[in-house]
């Protein structure tokens, strides 16, 4: 028997970069999280040691700052592929650079004055390869809620199910979604800003018998909105509000009030693609 290294990967992790564009009296404020992850010829250090082809992860660091003067910051998909490529063409002993970047966003109060806005978090993952290039985006932490139309009954039933069947409830969901593009030339702000008017228009306008069935119906409607999008994949954690027994009060409860429940949640996941696209390797969205 024979031990043999696996696949391996390292790079620099969560490097948070502000980036202010300084337009005269009025400013652009732009603000990341930055991951870089290198894979290729690495089985020297492991093995024996030998650091030569190892860029250190300071270097990775650094990049990321200078980057963000030389290029400027617009979209995190077109700096992820500016960061990737680099690090590509630049190290021969490096096969591919996998991006992860987070986008915070800031709501504008002025010409340089921002709140931070935490309806959600904007992700990009780009991932430049021998095999080719791969552009994930995304958002997570959006969290819908629905106070009617939806419905859950008609399920299976054995011993340890207490659960009972509703004709009424709150629908509530944090998003977490992440789509394949077909390719690497999009306009990144407006597929993201479409993409997720398309999943919130459906989870408003779907009539829920289950959150599986609003799972569907939010990946087919960004797809059918959004041309460039190969895939989609999505994990809905259900956020369960219980109706509150308010009869030892002397009191009925009519729909008005619930308890917001934390853990534990439900949590429905699934992909929807295409049939004309080819399958993406299960890594693409981790």
């Amino acid at each position: 028997m024979a031990i043999v290294l696996g696949r391996n990967r390292y790079g620099k992790a969560e490097t948070r970069l502000v980036h202010v564009r300084r337009g005269g009296d009025r400013h652009d404020l732009v603000d990341l999280n930055v991951s870089v992850a290198l894979s290729g010829d690495l089985a020297a250090t492991h093995l024996s040691g030998d650091n030569a082809g190892v860029l250190p992860t300071d270097t990775m660091k650094n990049t990321v700052y200078a980057f963000a003067r030389e290029h400027g910051v617009g979209a995190p998909e077109a700096f992820g592929l500016l960061l990737a490529r680099h690090f590509v063409t630049t190290q021969p002993q490096v096969s591919a650079a996998k991006i992860s970047l987070e986008s915070y966003g800031w709501e504008r109060l002025g010409p340089h004055s921002f709140r931070r806005s935490g309806d959600h978090v904007r992700t990009a993952v780009v991932t430049v390869a021998e095999q080719g290039t791969q552009v994930v985006s995304g958002l997570k932490d959006l969290v819908l809620l629905n106070t009617t139309d939806s419905e859950f009954h008609g399920y299976p039933r054995d011993r340890y199910t207490t659960l009972p069947e509703t004709t009424e409830r709150i629908l509530a969901t944090a998003v977490d979604a992440r789509w394949r593009h077909r390719g690497d030339a999009a306009d990144w702000d407006d597929s993201f800003a479409g993409a997720k008017q398309a999943l919130v228009e459906a989870f408003v306008g779907t009539y829920s018998h289950s959150l599986q069935q609003t799972l569907y119906a939010m990946g087919q409607r960004a797809l059918e909105s959004r041309p460039e999008i190969a895939e989609i994949r999505l994990a809905l954690p259900n956020k369960h509000h219980y109706l509150m027994d308010l009869s030892p009060f002397g009191l009925d409860n009519p729909q008005e009030v619930f308890q917001a429940g934390d853990r534990p949640y439900g949590l429905i996941e699934g992909t929807v693609t295409r049939d004309d696209v080819s399958p993406a390797s299960a890594e693409w969205y981790l």
